[in-house]
């Protein structure tokens, strides 16, 4: 059945109009009166609905039954990347998204390739969000993940982190934990933040400051692995 984000409160006999993106892509897929779909609005959970109305830019939803449905992951798991190319950071939100990070914080790092200012920056906030809602509307999740804006490597390392919770820098340098190792002692929900470069990697003194502040460096192997390849690689052997 289609599912659809809709970011408006949803409750069983409510009738609502959809907003113009939902509207564009119900008129894509051909749905007509009468047809189910799914909604959700990114707070947890789905709902049933069923299309009562159509007119050339509007779609009017009947809101029926709430499904208690949960998809996420048992542990929180929040990304911490330097910005990349366009289309890698693109890639790597949407599977990022499906596999079930709960968030996803860009950086601004030394080697960044892609560098976002003003109202560039603003306009590409709007469409990672897009991205992201249109992962959990495939991928079946009812919870956004939180695509935070972006901040500069300092501002980041720099901020108040919370308590609990372990942190970790994916790193191929000497002395990094092997990561079967590090995950030996790990509880089985503690949230986990992962750092990880851009393109070239971190540079010597972020790594250097990561480190101090607390982040562990782990080694997902001796491999060189893609800057948007490697954090989806830990995401994926945290989820299992």
């Amino acid at each position: 059945m289609p599912r659809f984000h809709v970011p408006l409160p949803l409750a069983a006999g409510v009738r609502l109009s959809l907003p113009p993106g939902t509207v564009r892509h119900v008129q894509v897929l051909r749905l007509q009166p009468g047809q189910g779909i799914t909604l959700f609005n990114g707070e947890g959970g789905q709902w049933s609905a069923t299309i009562a109305r159509m007119g050339r830019s509007e779609v009017e939803v009947l809101v029926q039954t709430p499904e208690a449905v949960e998809r996420e992951a048992a542990r929180a798991v929040h990304l911490a990347v330097g910005l990349m190319a366009a289309d890698r950071m693109d890639w790597l939100l949407e599977k990022a998204t499906e596999l079930g990070a709960a968030s996803l914080q860009p950086l601004l790092a030394e080697r960044s390739s892609l560098r976002l200012l003003g109202e560039r920056a603003t306009r590409k906030h709007a469409h990672w969000q897009a991205v992201a809602v249109a992962a959990c509307e495939q991928s079946g999740r009812n919870r956004l993940i939180d695509v935070l804006k972006q901040l500069s490597f300092q501002e980041y390392i720099e901020a108040p982190k919370a308590p609990d919770g372990w942190r970790s820098v994916l790193s191929l340098a000497a002395g990094a934990v092997p990561w079967r190792e590090a995950m030996a002692t790990l509880p089985a929900a503690m949230p986990v933040t992962l750092l990880s470069g851009p393109e070239g990697g971190l540079s010597a003194h972020e790594e250097a400051a990561a480190r101090t502040a607390g982040y562990v460096p782990v080694s997902l192997g001796p491999r060189v692995l893609r800057a948007e390849t490697a954090p989806l690689a830990a995401l994926a052997l945290l989820s299992v």
